[in-house]
C-alpha cells in the first residue's frame, strides 16, 4: 500500500526489541536521536511491547520519554507513566490454556505475568528472557486466577516447533502470539498491541489512520495493520512483511532510524 503524499504522523508506536533495542537490550544512538527528533515535533511516542511494563519502563527512561502512554503485555496493560498508572489492564481465566499446553509440551516452562512485580514461574526461564521478580509456583497455581498474559516457553523447540504447537492446540478464546524462539504469548481473546494502542488514541483524540507504527515480529502484525502506515522491519518474519504498508531496513542497517527519519 501507497502512503499518501500529504500524510504526516500525529503518533509514532513503536515495538522495543528489534525495533528500538538490539536482542541484547543495547539502544543504538542513531535511535536515539531519531526518537528524540519526534518528541521535539511534538508527536506522542507510544512504546507498545510484548514486554511486562517492568522490562517497558527501563526503555521509557532510556529514551527519556516525555510523561505518557505505553502499552505493554501485548495490549493486556496499558499505563500512563510517569508517576505509573495503570489505564487498563485486561485478564483471563488460564486454566484451560494451561491444561492443554501441559499435555501436549509436558516440559514447556510456564509463567503467569505478576504486573509490576514480575512473573509467578513453573520453572527457571533462560537468563535475559523475562524482567522483574521470578515467583516459584506449581502448575496448580499458575491455573488458579485470572492473568493478563501466559507465556510458554521451550528452549530446546524452536520457532516452527511452537507454530505447529498452537496449531495443534487449536486455542480458543485467547489471542496468541508466536516469537523468534520457542515463546508462545497468550493474552485475553481480541487483545494485541493494536487494541492497547486504539485506547491511547481514543483518549489524545488521535485516528488510526494518522499512527506510524513500526514493529518486526509476529506480535506485531495487528499494529501494522491497524496503524495509517505501518512499517515492518527488514529483520522480520515473512507474515510481517506481508501486512505491512512498507518493509526499511534491518534494524542493524538503520532502518528505524530510515524510517522515522522520513518524516521528522
Amino acid at each position: 500500500m501507497s502512503t499518501p503524499d500529504n500524510w504526516a504522523p500525529k503518533l509514532v508506536a513503536l515495538d522495543i526489541d528489534g525495533t528500538l533495542v538490539d536482542h541484547n537490550g543495547a539502544l543504538p544512538g542513531p535511535v536515539f536521536e531519531a526518537v528524540r527528533k519526534v518528541i521535539d515535533a511534538g508527536v506522542p511516542v507510544v512504546l507498545a511491547t510484548g514486554r511486562s511494563w517492568n522490562g517497558t519502563d527501563i526503555v521509557f527512561e532510556q529514551l527519556q520519554l516525555p510523561e505518557g502512554y505505553a502499552v505493554s503485555s501485548n495490549g493486556a496493560v496499558v499505563v500512563h507513566y510517569p508517576p505509573i498508572e495503570i489505564v487498563s489492564q485486561r485478564t483471563f481465566d488460564p486454566a484451560a490454556v494451561i491444561d492443554l499446553v501441559s499435555a501436549a509440551a509436558p516440559n514447556a516452562l510456564i509463567a503467569a505475568e505478576v504486573i509490576g512485580r514480575g512473573y509467578r514461574v513453573s520453572g527457571d526461564f533462560p537468563e535475559g528472557d523475562l524482567s522483574g521478580e521470578m515467583i516459584p509456583a506449581s502448575v496448580a497455581e499458575l491455573r488458579g486466577e485470572p492473568v493478563t498474559r501466559v507465556i510458554i516457553r521451550d528452549p530446546e523447540a524452536s520457532d516452527s516447533d511452537f507454530i505447529d504447537l498452537a496449531e495443534r492446540l487449536g486455542l480458543h478464546g485467547v489471542s496468541y502470539f508466536i516469537g523468534y524462539s520457542a515463546w508462545l504469548d497468550i493474552a485475553p481473546e481480541g487483545v494485541d498491541k493494536a487494541s492497547g494502542l486504539q485506547q491511547v488514541c481514543d483518549r489524545l483524540g488521535v485516528q488510526a489512520a494518522d499512527v506510524l507504527a513500526l514493529g518486526d515480529g509476529r506480535n506485531d502484525i495487528e499494529m501494522l495493520t491497524w496503524a495509517g502506515r505501518g512499517v515492518a522491519l527488514g529483520d522480520a518474519p515473512s507474515e510481517v512483511k506481508a501486512v505491512a504498508d512498507a518493509v526499511t531496513g534491518r534494524f542493524v542497517d538503520g532502518g528505524t532510524v530510515d524510517e522515522l527519519s522520513r518524516w521528522f
